[in-house]
């Protein structure tokens, strides 16, 4: 029996160990069959350490090639890789050791004698791997080890990573991803965006959520692809290493920072073949905005930890602005009502709902909050508001969450954004809905504008443009969104914000 993951993943980029498969901004670079050995070596660590097959491996570190080994390392030990954002705090990690009980937990050695009681309380063994991912005691007990380790032996069920959602609504919940369920989409997106062994992918994305993670490294690893690796996204080094990539995977911020820069223009993307942006909605003028600067057109996408990727907008074929494109093959899509879970008219707006090999097995240890987020025909309740539109793109405009009841009337805050967005003046919004004594919510603005403005200037021009329980009660102006690591706008804090605005 083979691990379903590795041998999935690297069966292509193994057979051919001297490739490479990536090079760092200082130049050093490493081949396929250097991962192989590193990985191997730390599975050697992890064993020695006590990981058994289906254990979990927590890793708190920063970004370098060795903790993306790590990963590796972890599923070719058949153990679940546990990846925590490098801002959370001892406090956040003691949540989610306690609730995970990793066997091993690696972070920062500057951060170990402050989380090392943390660690002991949740029984995991304590490894370090510093920034440069040649410090700390993985990294020397990995020089030591065998570069040599038999792959545990896992199925397509198996679990192969742990991945914890912001939490935003609640205490946050581990989604349980398989090995097929990684695997699977890795294939998909290696066929959708036509990925070859000939590209070389701009990796500036961190890597402890599923985007850099497993979109990005999976589908680079399972074409045999090598990446350029990069500790964090820098316009200094986007624009040097471009002339050397043919891809790239960003954030909608990643776009816009570029559209900022006169350095973007066809030159500098003559060798690039796509662009992709998920993680947060890309605001339809940056993507006309970076077409007519360099001649190349974003591909759209969407995805969530619990489901990796469900669609994308066609690699040949129109890639239409404000849209995330068609369900992924495999993928089956709805739009269902909120109240009743039946399907609506296409062309109308509903919960947005899906079922495929890359939708995750539930949410550790909270088998109640699984079955209510599944229907009994297997769809995955999303969460996310979207329509269909008659040509059978996906667009979203929202999350449930973020509906606005005015009145008794829904709502959808990406409706009036959009407008907003377009004024004079205005470089983006956020649209939410606070307490109301008459109204139940009231829609408040939420925007940053290039100048200092007068409510009016928004106002005004949206009156003769939305029904009057739609439009804007107040406006607020701010220097910019709170936003989270991933770029998407935390309205959450918004609504904290401004709860007490018509008390």
């Amino acid at each position: 029996m083979t691990n379903h993951l590795f041998h999935g993943l690297l069966e292509t980029a193994l057979s051919a160990p001297e490739r490479r498969f990536a090079v760092l901004a200082s130049g050093e670079s490493f081949t396929y069959g250097d991962l192989d050995a590193m990985s191997a070596r730390m599975a050697n660590v992890l064993a020695a350490t006590g990981v058994q097959p289906g254990d979990r491996v927590a890793v708190q570190v920063e970004k370098s090639v060795q903790a993306l080994v790590l990963y590796v390392a972890t599923v070719r030990a058949g153990a679940a890789f546990l990846p925590l954002n490098t801002g959370y705090t001892p406090s956040e990690i003691d949540y989610f050791l306690t609730d995970a009980a990793p066997s091993v937990f690696v972070c920062d050695p500057g951060a170990r004698d402050t989380l090392a009681g943390i660690a002991e309380k949740a029984g995991a063994a304590m490894l370090t791997l510093g920034r440069s991912g040649t410090d700390g005691t993985l990294a020397d007990l990995a020089r030591e080890a065998e570069a040599a380790f038999e792959p545990v032996a896992r199925g397509a069920g198996d679990l192969a990573a742990i991945l914890y959602t912001s939490g935003t609504t609640g205490r946050s919940k581990g989604a349980m991803l398989s090995h097929e369920n990684l695997l699977s989409n890795a294939r998909v997106l290696e066929k959708t965006w036509a990925f070859t062994r000939d590209d070389v992918l701009l990796h500036c994305l961190p890597i402890f959520h599923t985007h850099g993670l497993f979109v990005a490294t999976n589908t680079t690893l399972v074409s045999g692809a090598s990446m350029i690796f990069l500790p964090k996204f820098d316009l200094d080094e986007i624009f040097a290493r471009m002339p050397h990539a043919t891809t790239m995977m960003g954030v909608p911020t990643f776009y816009t920072r570029m559209l900022a820069d006169p350095r973007l223009n066809r030159e500098a993307t003559a060798h690039m073949r796509l662009f992709t942006s998920g993680s947060a909605p890309l605001l339809a003028d940056t993507h006309i905005a970076f077409e007519e600067r360099t001649g190349q057109r974003i591909l759209e996408r969407y995805g969530m930890t619990e489901t990796n990727m469900n669609t994308s907008n066609p690699y040949d074929g129109e890639r239409r602005a404000g849209t995330v494109g068609f369900p992924l093959e495999g993928t089956e899509l709805r739009i269902v009502g909120k109240e009743n879970g039946q399907p609506v008219p296409q062309g109308e707006i509903g919960v947005i709902e899906v079922k495929g090999p890359n939708v995750f097995q539930g949410y550790w240890k909270m088998p109640e909050k699984t079955a209510a987020e599944f229907r009994a025909d297997g769809f995955f309740i999303t969460g996310d508001l979207g329509i269909i539109d008659t040509d059978g793109y996906v667009v979203i405009v929202g999350r449930d969450k973020d509906l606005v009841i005015s009145g008794g009337y829904n709502v959808y805050p990406k409706e009036i954004e959009e407008l907003i967005d377009e004024l004079p003046g205005v470089v983006e919004s956020a649209v939410i809905g606070v307490p109301h004594p008459d109204f139940g919510e009231g829609v408040v603005g939420v925007v940053v504008a290039k100048a200092p403005m007068e409510e009016s200037a928004i106002l005004a021009p949206l009156q003769g443009r939305l029904a009057k329980y739609k439009q804007p009660k107040r406006v607020m102006f701010v220097d910019e969104l709170p936003r989270n690591t991933m770029g998407k706008v935390q309205k959450n804090l918004l609504r904290d914000a401004y709860a007490g605005l018509f008390s």
